[in-house]
């Protein structure tokens, strides 16, 4: 028999993937879960247990929370990365950890093959055949959903054909869950006009009365909430604990998909929307205008690269260590009010804030140069557009 490693998450297509090839095509089905922060250990315990009744020779579950954070996860905090300045990358950039310790994990086993269970119009397929490629070319990538043009109705039928009970109500909707949100797929998202419904969102509202939450950074990592210090991806847990409570962090992503076509998919990411956003203000005031300017040009090229699946080419670590030197500075705390479905960042407290009102205060009293400079640096200026202005005229 062939031995093979299943990525696989317990739903639809991959306990399709599971039977139909151990089962119709003889393979050695070795499942593993890369857990990036979106199951339980009871969750995994589960996950196994029916990966082995679908017939895998074998389960593993694989801890990759810290490593996910470590490798991407800090570094779209740092770059501010929002997708199409809406959506914080939260599938993609787990799909590159999971495809990593996946074939590393074949390797270790001698597997032959990976299979996984993405579509043949989507994102996924993309990301974790280049990861598994360039870490293992020799290795042959099965993938029976997209080989098969497989509906999600076909699949189902092929399951309870088999024996195994599986409903239309269950798949109706596709959520994935991780540390850094979760996306949610359904009938409404394959077209442009349907909003998902509430109870398609795995938070509901719970809390009415709004909240001032204090977020501390030290060199750009969140490390307090409310004075209470813990480990960033603590943090990121906690914090996505007390805001999903508000119903924060919905909403509908459109971008355009790696192989060409216009996807879009709901999300609730609670914790990544308000880290990033709090992280940036935190930035405005310690950064200079040009750090600014290089690390939002740097942010969206990393976020792209991240989304295309190119996570191993040498130029993500190369902006990796710009985004890691541009936050020696990035300290202080934030302070965020949450409210139902919203929030807003009341202000910053930072010993290096360069807002200093030692040098002056905006529009109001300038305190280290006369009214003279003023006039003769605004003069100096404009020596360039007045010099364009002369020779247009003419014209």
């Amino acid at each position: 028999m062939k031995k093979l490693v299943l990525a696989y998450s317990g739903g639809l297509d991959t306990s399709y993937c599971a039977h139909y090839l151990s089962r119709q095509e003889g393979y050695e089905v070795h499942a593993v879960s890369v857990n990036t922060g979106g199951f339980s250990p009871e969750d995994l315990e589960s996950i196994g247990e029916r990966a082995l009744e679908l017939g895998s020779h074998s389960y593993k579950a694989i801890d990759a929370v810290e490593s996910f954070y470590d490798a991407v996860v800090k570094y779209l905090i740092y770059g501010n990365v929002l997708r199409n300045n809406s959506y914080p990358l939260s599938v993609s950039a787990e799909r590159i950890v999971q495809a990593m310790e996946i074939v590393k994990y074949a390797q270790s086993i001698g597997a032959s093959h990976i299979a996984h269970g993405s579509t043949g119009a989507g994102n996924d397929q993309v990301r974790f055949d280049l990861i598994f490629q360039i870490i293992d070319p020799k290795i042959e990538i099965i993938t029976p959903i997209r080989d098969g043009k497989l509906s999600r109705e076909e699949e189902i039928a092929y399951l309870q054909k088999a024996g195994i009970p599986y409903t239309w109500e269950k798949a109706k909707y596709s959520i994935n869950q991780g540390l850094w949100g979760t996306s949610v797929g359904g009938d409404e998202t394959l077209g442009s006009r349907k909003p998902l419904p509430e109870q398609a969102f795995p938070s509901q509202l719970q809390e009415k009365p709004g909240e001032t939450v204090s977020l501390e950074f030290s060199q750009g990592e969140v490390t307090a909430i409310n004075g209470n210090r813990d480990t960033p991806v603590n943090n990121i847990q906690k914090l996505q604990r007390l805001a999903s409570a508000y119903a924060i962090g919905r909403d509908i992503h459109v971008g355009d998909t790696i192989i060409g076509i216009k996807g879009r998919v709901g999300f609730e990411a609670a914790a990544p929307l308000i880290l990033i956003k709090a992280h940036h203000l935190l930035e405005k005031h310690t950064l200079s205008k040009w750090q600014q300017f290089q690390k939002e040009q740097l942010g969206n090229f990393y976020g792209m690269l991240l989304h295309e699946g190119q996570y191993l080419d040498e130029v993500m670590r190369n902006i990796e260590r710009f985004f890691e030197d541009s936050q020696r500075y990035v300290s202080g705390k934030v302070f965020v009010r949450l409210y139902p479905y919203r929030f807003e960042l009341e202000g910053i407290v930072s010993k290096y804030d360069l807002m200093d009102a030692g040098f002056g205060n905006y529009g109001e009293l300038n305190k280290d140069w006369t009214a003279a400079d003023a006039r003769g640096f605004i003069k100096i200026l404009s020596t360039s557009g007045r010099i364009a202005h002369q020779i247009h005229k003419q014209e």
